[in-house]
This record gives C-alpha cells, structure tokens and sequence, in this order.
C-alpha cells in the first residue's frame, strides 16, 4: 500500500462504519485512497436486538449476518479492505494482543489519516473505549522501539466521527466533508444493515443537517457551497499549514 495513499476506519462494532463514516470512505475511495476498515467486534450482544428476538437465535448465527451485512456495506462503499477481528463487545475487552494486532495493522496499512469513536460515550462505553484503543495504538506505531524493523508510522490526522446522541457526547465537529456526490452508495450501505432498519432514517437526517451546517460553514449568507448531504468530523491534532484559508 505504500505507493498509494490510505486511510483506516477502527470501528467498535460491524455497523458503526457505515452509519457514522460511509461517505468519507466512499468519497476517498473514489478519490484514489485504499481505504481499510477494522471492525473490533461484529456487536452480536449489544447491536442485534432484531436478530436475538428470533426463536431459536445463536450468537455464532448472529456473528455470521453481522459479518454478511457488514461485507456487503462495505462492498457498497467501495472499500479496499475490511477486517473483523472478533474481539466481543458488551464489553468490548481490548487487551495488549488485541492491541499488538491493530499495531500490526496500522503499520502496515501506513494510513493518510484514522477514524474512530467519539472520546466521550456514557451509553455505549465500547465506543469510547475504542478510541482510546486507537489512539494508542497509535502512539505505539510511532515508537522506534516496538517491534524494530517495521515501518513506523508518521502523524495521521485521527478524526472522530459523529456519536448516536451527539448533544450528550462533547463532540464538537469542526471539519464538514460533503459527501452528496456519495450520498446513493452511503445509502445503499446503511440499507445493507437489515438488523438495525430503525436507524436508516435517523442518520439520513443526520446527512441532511450536516449538508445544511456544511452550507452555512462554507459562506453562508454570503453564498456558501451548495451540499446536500455532508459528514461532521471532530479533528484531534493541529493541522500544520503553509497558508492560512
């Protein structure tokens, strides 16, 4: 991958991707980016209340349709390369293999920038665990002294993606991507997820508002760019600049 430019996702569970990051993936891919998603867990116990009401539902069953929708969102979105590493959730326990593993990934996939979780989630703790997760797993593919002769990592830009109940998270968007040009393939991978149908709804409007804060942030009144649909993105790190825009 190291003569192209890449990205990876690090997602708690096998939908979070798709409802929270699917345009930003879509987008890039289309741009040229090899865009790899790692699902930490394929949300068998906490996020398949629709498959777990069925009579006679097991967690291998469950485990199976999650990796299936997932697969196919991702194939709708075009990524480059999906990874489940079926860690469990509720809770999701990260422990130091689990974090030699995504180590491991980060190294290799050697990405332009990372995506993860909300720092702040009291209703669903694997998610913010997760980012904790990740950005240490990033400090780690920094060090020259963790397993000499990889290829250590650069500074990626880590961004957070939108939380379910944003008001209760302190997350504060300050980047908004428009992804109207990707809105169709973004839509048809939520679709992908039959398990959680209640949401395809909610995070359509959550597209459309954020096109309208995308809108107001790019002019205004003044005459801001038209978008239809956009992504809200929280960045961790300063940007470095040559220019102010």
């Amino acid at each position: 991958m190291a003569d192209k430019k890449t990205a990876l996702v690090i997602s708690a569970h096998a939908a979070d991707f798709v409802w929270r990051c699917g345009g930003a993936i879509a987008l890039h891919q289309e741009l040229g980016y090899e865009v790899t998603v790692a699902c930490l867990s394929f949300g068998e116990r906490g996020e398949s209340a629709k498959l777990w009401k069925q009579d006679g539902m097991t967690l291998d069953t469950v485990k199976k349709v999650r990796q299936e929708e997932a697969q196919a969102a991702a194939d709708a979105l075009g990524v480059n390369d999906i990874r489940f590493l079926d860690l469990g959730d509720y809770p999701l326990r990260l422990d130091r293999d689990a974090q030699d593993q995504m180590v491991d990934i980060i190294r290799e996939v050697q990405p332009e920038w990372m995506m993860s979780h909300s720092k702040w989630d009291p209703y669903n703790t694997d998610h913010m665990n997760t980012t904790q997760f990740a950005l240490e797993c990033r400090m780690i593919a920094q060090a020259w002294g963790h397993n000499p002769g990889q290829k250590v990592l650069g500074a990626p830009q880590m961004y957070l993606f939108e939380p379910h109940q944003t008001e209760q998270m302190a997350w504060k968007p300050n980047v908004f991507l428009d992804i109207t040009s990707v809105w169709e393939k973004k839509r048809a991978a939520i679709e992908c997820m039959q398990g959680q149908e209640h949401l395809w709804d909610f995070y359509t409007n959550v597209a459309e508002n954020r096109g309208n804060h995308f809108r107001r942030n790019s002019g205004g009144m003044a005459g801001g760019r038209k978008a239809e649909y956009a992504e809200g993105f929280e960045m961790i790190f300063p940007q470095t600049v040559d220019e102010l825009a």
